[in-house]
């Protein structure tokens, strides 16, 4: 029995170790690594990224070589320290401390010691390289701006972190990614493919020549050049006239979606991202907390819509049969309501219809017609989650479903929102509870695209397609389904046209009335959005939001838009005026308003954004606009 178990405890162990063996030498290629690594090196060629441009064809984006001082640590050997730092135009401390965390990554591979040489950098180090064993120089490709505007859009491209390269193996330390806009979210197709080459080592780790004679070497692939829907020349326009303001541009084509503009003020010369200062500069960016150039406006901005929301409060009464175009509401200076329920409205005729209810923005009109909506159903609560179906149907309360990689949803309240806000079924709540909501001025919270989108859908009685930012890759135009399929609405197309035709007036005889450009239809709406911040803890309330949205022409729009200036007080002061003279700009090619144009471009709002951080006390809503200052909830 001894010797059967015996027998057996050495048959059991020479199968556990055949068995190691066979996985060691069929399965597990880490030895095999390492005795390759010893004896080969994997050199990268990296392709040109992509070519970016605009809608017209104009170039925007190109490339510029770079140079990576590279170094793989266990190949180091001494050398003269100083000498490398002076050519580098580093520290010492510096150097030790990237050749320390070079050796933590990996003594094997290779990292960056100092990216983005220029040109005459290179030059004069190339000379000096057979000095420095273990490093070496690998050659990039930079991005070339060739405008100083739409960094937002376009984004930037940085080097990998350890986070870009655990998620991805294609990148390796050093490589570099797109960030932000176009580049980061077309990454891949701008990227293009490395390529690689193996060269033989020999035991004096000197090249000896290419692996197998190159057999398992690739040539790069160039990335795919990419078309955006941007024009540039609005794009350009429109971040002149918001100089010295805060906010955010959305411009739409709507009759295929295509993004014409997005501007976000304040911005910056992409090319500040570009090169060895860009770390500084970015960080510089990065912490200006009161401007926040690095916060998209135009995407992530949330807002009260203000006035131009009647609009759709408009649509959502004809469609739910509560109103219809020929029925008056009178105006007392605004919309009382229960004991002592009172929404302000400024001075204009009364009572009013739909169609100059639209050109006056008449508060009580459009709170009249909310409070029916809400009212037509048994409860508030249906009536709420009527209400905001509609709403959903245009793109609000959600994602758009862009092709940016930052958004913002936005908010549309629901009966489970108010439930939780009002505590039911404690305490009940009922239409007036939300009546802001009809104005634009309650829960209701859009950002400038949403906005932009909202208009386009009007501009085509009821239907839109998702806004984006690509039109063509190497020619040929996207063929996406999301974003070549259009979108309807819950709105009946019939039920657009009187809602149109107060817009148009809005122009003729309305709030907007002295922004109209000869020889073009516009159809618009302003809009004023309360504004508030906290100041050492306590909410307190800056000069409004000025809104504004429109399309033109009339028939046929070739551009939807909205604006949004922070601070900017009522929608035609600085918002309108601006939507005037882009519209003039894309359809015309010239601007014949340039009294609009001077204005705008002479007239800051620094002050005003100075206010909350001066520890000053000061006052909104400048008193030279008395005439149209509006009691507390009042929207125009």
């Amino acid at each position: 029995m001894r010797k059967l178990l015996l027998f057996s405890i050495i048959i059991i162990t020479g199968f556990v170790f055949l068995g190691r063996l066979f996985y060691l030498q069929i399965f597990d290629d880490s030895f095999q690594a390492l005795s390759a690594n010893n004896a080969l090196k994997v050199v990268y060629d990296y392709p040109q990224r992509g070519y970016i441009f605009d809608r017209d064809g104009k170039l925007l984006v190109a490339n510029q070589p770079s140079y990576d001082v590279m170094v793989i640590p266990r190949n180091v050997k001494p050398f003269d320290t100083l000498e490398l730092c002076n050519i580098l135009s580093i520290t010492k401390d510096q150097l030790e401390e990237r050749l320390t965390k070079a050796k933590i990554w990996s003594p094997r591979l290779s990292s960056v010691v100092v990216p983005q040489l220029t040109k005459k950098e290179y030059a004069f180090l190339q000379e000096k390289m057979r000095k420095f064993t273990g490093f070496y120089i690998q050659k990039r490709s930079l991005r070339d701006y060739k405008i100083d505007d739409a960094a937002n859009v376009l984004g930037y491209i940085a080097e990998v972190n350890n986070g870009d390269i655990k998620k991805n193996p294609y990148y390796q330390s050093g490589d570099l990614i797109g960030k932000q806009g176009v580049e980061e979210q077309y990454e891949e197709i701008l990227r293009g493919k490395k390529g690689v080459k193996y060269i033989q080592k020999d035991r004096f780790n000197r090249d000896i020549g290419p692996y197998k004679e190159g057999v398992y070497d690739t040539l790069p692939v160039k990335g795919k050049d990419l078309t955006i829907t941007i024009d540039s020349k609005l794009q350009d326009y429109a971040e002149q006239l918001m100089v010295n303001k805060r906010g955010g541009i959305v411009a739409i084509e709507p009759s295929t979606g295509e993004i014409l503009a997005l501007v976000t003020a304040p911005n910056y010369d992409p090319s500040m991202l570009v090169g060895r200062k860009r770390s500084r500069n970015y960080t510089k960016l990065y912490y200006d907390s009161i401007s926040k150039p690095l916060f998209d406006r135009g995407l992530q901005g949330e807002y009260p819509p203000g006035s131009p929301f009647k609009a759709l409060t408009a649509l959502i009464g004809l469609e739910e049969n509560v109103v219809d175009t020929k029925e008056r509401f009178s105006c007392h200076m605004g919309y009382s309501y229960g004991k002592r329920g009172h929404m302000g409205c400024h001075s204009h005729a009364s009572p009013l219809s739909m169609v100059p209810g639209i050109a006056n923005s008449c508060n009580a009109y459009f709170a009249n017609v909310y409070r029916r909506t809400i009212e037509k159903y048994d409860t508030p609560q249906e009536g709420i989650d009527r209400w905001k179906k509609h709403l959903s149907s245009f793109g609000l309360g959600n994602y758009l479903g862009t092709d940016l990689p930052i958004g913002k949803k936005g908010l549309v309240p629901d009966s489970y929102f108010y439930n939780r806000a009002y505590r039911y079924p404690t305490y009940k709540w009922y239409a007036t509870a939300t009546l802001s909501n009809a104005i634009g001025q309650g829960e209701v919270l859009m950002s400038p695209i949403q906005l932009a989108n909202m208009m386009a859908a009007i501009a085509n009685r009821g239907w839109f397609y998702t806004p984006h930012i690509l039109k063509e890759v190497n020619g040929k135009p996207i063929e996406d389904s999301n974003y070549t399929e259009k979108k309807y609405t819950t709105v009946s197309p019939e039920n657009f046209e009187p809602v149109i035709e107060g817009l148009h007036d809005v122009y003729n005889y309305g709030t907007a009335n002295f922004l109209k450009v000869p020889g073009i239809e516009i159809c618009g709406k302003t809009g004023t959005a309360e504004n508030f911040t906290k100041i050492d803890g306590k909410k307190t309330q800056l000069t409004d939001h000025s809104v504004f949205i429109a399309f033109a022409p009339k028939e046929n729009p070739k551009i939807a838009l909205a604006i949004l200036v922070e601070n900017g007080y009522w929608g035609a002061r600085y918002a309108g005026r601006i939507a005037s003279l882009l519209i003039e700009k894309y359809l015309k090619g010239e601007i014949t308003r340039t009294d609009l144009e001077k204005w705008v471009l002479e007239n800051s709002l620094q002050d005003e954004y100075a206010k909350p951080v001066s520890g000053e006390p000061f006052k909104i809503n400048p008193v030279s606009y008395t005439h149209l200052t509006l009691p507390t909830i009042c929207s125009v």
